[in-house]
C-alpha cells in the first residue's frame, strides 16, 4: 500500500459531524452501554468493532432494503451497508475519544461488473493507524478486529484492477455520501455507488 495520506491535526478524527454523529442519544446511549463491559479502550474498541459487525446485519447480505448513512440511523435502525457500518463505528469510537478515520478500497463489484467502493475504519493507537473492516461476516468473509496485523474481509488484487486508496478520512467521501442520500432503496444504491475515488 503507499504510504498513508492523514490530516496531521489529530483532532479532526474525533469530531462529530452530521453523519459521524457522536453527539447523538443513540450514539452515547450504545458507546456507554459498550464501555461499562470494557477494562480499557483497547477493549472498548474491539467491542465496539464486534457489536457493529455482528449485531447490525450488513443490508446487502439481510435483503434489507433501506439505506442509512448516518451513525445514530445506522445504530437505531440496525442496518446498513459497509460504509454506513464505517459510520457507526467511527462514531462509537469517537464517542470514547479514540480517533477514527474513513478509508477506502476498490474492490470487484459483487454483481461481477466493474468495481465498487468498499468502505473501512482506521483505529488510532499506540502512534499507529490500523485498519477494520465492520461490514460483517459470512461465507468466505472472516474479518476481524486486530492491532497486530490486518484481518480484513478482502484483500485487494492489484491483477483484478483492486487497491487500497491510502487517504484517511476525517469525514465521508463525498462521492460515497452523495450516492447514500440519493438512494431510495438498496438496489438502487447497489447500482448508484462509487466505481472509484
Amino acid at each position: 500500500m503507499e504510504p498513508i495520506q492523514q490530516n496531521p491535526d489529530l483532532s479532526a478524527y474525533l469530531a462529530a459531524d452530521d453523519v459521524i454523529d457522536h453527539d447523538h442519544p443513540v450514539v452515547r446511549e450504545t458507546a456507554a452501554r459498550l464501555a461499562k463491559e470494557a477494562e480499557d479502550s483497547y477493549a472498548y474498541a474491539r467491542l465496539a468493532f464486534e457489536y457493529v459487525r455482528d449485531a447490525i446485519p450488513h443490508s446487502q447480505d439481510a435483503g434489507d432494503p433501506r439505506v442509512t448513512w448516518r451513525a445514530s440511523d445506522v445504530l437505531a435502525q440496525g442496518t446498513g451497508i459497509c460504509h454506513a457500518k464505517a459510520h457507526a463505528l467511527a462514531a462509537l469510537l469517537r464517542a470514547e475519544d479514540i480517533p477514527a478515520a474513513l478509508c477506502y478500497q476498490r474492490l470487484l463489484h459483487d454483481g461481477g461488473e466493474g468495481h465498487v467502493v468498499h468502505g473501512l475504519v482506521a483505529v488510532r493507537f499506540n502512534g499507529a493507524w490500523h485498519r477494520q473492516d465492520p461490514r460483517g461476516n459470512k461465507p468466505g468473509v472472516d474479518a476481524r478486529f486486530s492491532l497486530d496485523g490486518e484481518r480484513l474481509a478482502w484483500i485487494p488484487d492489484p491483477r483484478h484492477g483492486e487497491m487500497d486508496y491510502p487517504v484517511l478520512y476525517a469525514a465521508p467521501h463525498p462521492a460515497v455520501l452523495d450516492a447514500l442520500k440519493a438512494a431510495p432503496d438498496r438496489a438502487y444504491l447497489w447500482r448508484t455507488l462509487p466505481a472509484a475515488l
